[in-house]
């Protein structure tokens, strides 16, 4: 009798608890599309229907960049607006360009809810367009994180000089979103552990853990976080999988990320140390990826010098899949 081919814990079938979202495999400023108009509504419908066409499940990723921004961006040149005054410092991109930053204007507690409602509204326009759900992007050192992590929330208000403090703002969006479109179709990203756009905490593992356990209180379909960077061990680049605290605080789905390959994949998931694993370089380098994981094929080596270009085929659409 011929053997059954051995099970790959990445590409086994997953069911989102309390959701109808059943996965086949767990491998899911400037030029930056938008959500909040009704023409950028319709024009989301084509995409979005071909990757239902597909038989696939496609979520859309809500942000305000916060800080994040120069004048040029904002109605009116005003000034990008913040949780701080403080403004991000120059930042070198992945071809050597040193992009540089507008000072922010502090928000007022009486602006936040406005704030707030723009999340509201983007999520129900996300879904008109016909997404099947929306990500709330909590990390980064964008808006949310901005209020988030102490080294960019120097506030002594409602929004600030506490934990609960500086989580109120990202908890006050995902309410606002779950009662607009339903928790079981609203996601969250978190990078606590990352220091990116001069956005760090002085204690990362309480700050995520509040998180992870506050979440709870909402009923949101999954927690996507981001790991610590990778080690390295024998010359080898390892994933430092320090995130299962939070994936045992949340009692979602919970969705590991950060320098994930093949093999750490399947470790992940066999261990039951996350429910899924995402890929973002390697699943833009490798349209098929789910495939080649399966067949254990050759990668396409991605190209970080044409990740943020705004040519709308190079590196987006140009990678070959398998002949």
């Amino acid at each position: 009798m011929e053997a059954k081919p051995e099970a790959i814990p990445l590409l086994t079938p997953y069911k989102m608890a309390g959701s109808s979202f059943s996965l086949a495999h767990r491998v899911g400023y400037k030029d930056t599309p938008g959500v909040w108009t009704a023409e950028q509504v319709e024009a989301w419908r084509p995409v979005v229907d071909a990757v239902h066409a597909k038989g696939a499940v496609i979520f859309c990723q809500l942000w305000h960049v916060g800080r994040v921004s120069s004048y040029e961006f904002q109605p009116g040149g005003a000034a990008p607006v913040s949780s701080t005054e403080t403004m991000v410092g120059p930042q070198v991109s992945h071809d050597g360009t040193v992009e540089e930053f507008s000072p922010p204007r502090r928000l007022t507690v009486e602006e936040i809810p406005a704030i707030v409602d723009d999340f509201r509204k983007a999520a129900r326009n996300a879904v008109q367009a016909g997404f099947d759900g929306v990500e709330i992007h909590g990390g980064n050192g964008y808006l949310i994180e901005q209020f988030l992590k102490d080294s960019a929330n120097n506030r002594d208000d409602d929004y600030g000089g506490s934990l609960e403090n500086q989580c109120r703002f990202a908890l006050e969006v995902v309410d606002a979103v779950a009662k607009e479109v339903g928790g079981h179709r609203v996601g969250i990203r978190l990078s606590p552990f990352m220091d990116y756009m001069d956005c760090h905490d002085s204690d990362p593992h309480a700050l995520g853990l509040h998180l992870a356990t506050k979440l709870n209180d909402h009923g949101i379909l999954y927690l996507h976080m981001i790991e610590p960077r990778m080690a390295l061990v024998d010359g080898r680049r390892v994933v430092p999988k320090r995130l299962l605290p939070y994936r045992e605080a949340f009692k979602g789905t919970f969705i590991a990320n950060g320098g994930y390959d093949r093999e750490e994949g399947d470790k992940a998931i066999a261990s039951e140390y996350a429910n899924l694993v995402s890929f973002g370089r390697l699943f833009l380098a490798n349209p098929d990826l789910p495939k080649r994981l399966e067949l254990n094929a050759p990668l396409n080596k991605y190209n970080r010098m044409t990740f943020y270009i705004s040519d709308p085929v190079v590196s987006y659409t140009d990678y070959p899949f398998l002949s």
